[in-house]
């Protein structure tokens, strides 16, 4: 008994570290398998962009957007103004059936989102995502709650080239820049705020 026991051991202390790098083997072979898969999503809300870049550097589309109605960097829910930094996709959400009510007086509007919603993960924040719109002409400028509007068709060829995980840059603008240092702005004592 006690030899069989030994030679298991034996075969056992030989074979493992083999048993290992194989393992180490396949998952460096699965990483590289996801190298050309890599994609990086940069908001740019001073030229009012989303452009997608591969792995390699080489741009695979670059298309106009909305950012928040509010200049700054998102602080509070509500404050219309699109976080700043860099976020990561966490979903993919079906946004065919959804619907959204502006506050302008005409009610639930159908199609608001486009076809998806590509929820980003911001910490502090929830509800903040990449979707269509039902307002193309509102691209190009500060119309939005805080999310990322693209045209409807833009949309759809970005969802068939991200996933949970791509990351997003959300790059600010001049105006947003000055309006984060105004709200950080500490008052004196006794005055009022600018």
């Amino acid at each position: 008994m006690k030899r069989k026991f030994g030679i298991a051991l034996l075969w056992t202390v030989l074979l493992l570290p083999y048993a290992g790098l194989y393992v180490a083997w396949r998952w460096y072979r699965a990483q590289l398998r996801e190298i050309p898969q890599a994609r990086v999503i940069v908001v740019s809300k001073q030229d009012m962009t989303l452009t997608l870049w591969n792995y390699a550097g080489r741009k695979l589309m670059e298309v106009p957007v909305a950012t928040g109605k509010n200049p700054g960097d998102k602080i509070v829910p509500g404050d219309m103004k699109t976080p700043e930094g860099v976020f990561r996709v966490s979903d993919v959400e079906d946004a065919s059936a959804w619907t959204h009510d502006f506050g302008d007086g005409k009610g639930e509007i159908p199609g608001a989102y486009g076809d998806f919603f590509i929820r980003l993960d911001t910490p502090g924040h929830t509800g903040i995502g990449i979707h269509g719109t039902h307002d193309p002409a509102s691209l190009g400028t500060r119309a939005s709650e805080g999310c990322i509007r693209l045209r409807n068709e833009d949309l759809n060829r970005l969802v068939r080239r991200v996933r949970p995980g791509t990351v997003v840059v959300i790059v600010p603008a001049a105006e947003d820049i000055r309006a984060s240092a105004a709200s950080k702005t500490p008052v004196a004592e006794g005055s009022a705020k600018p």
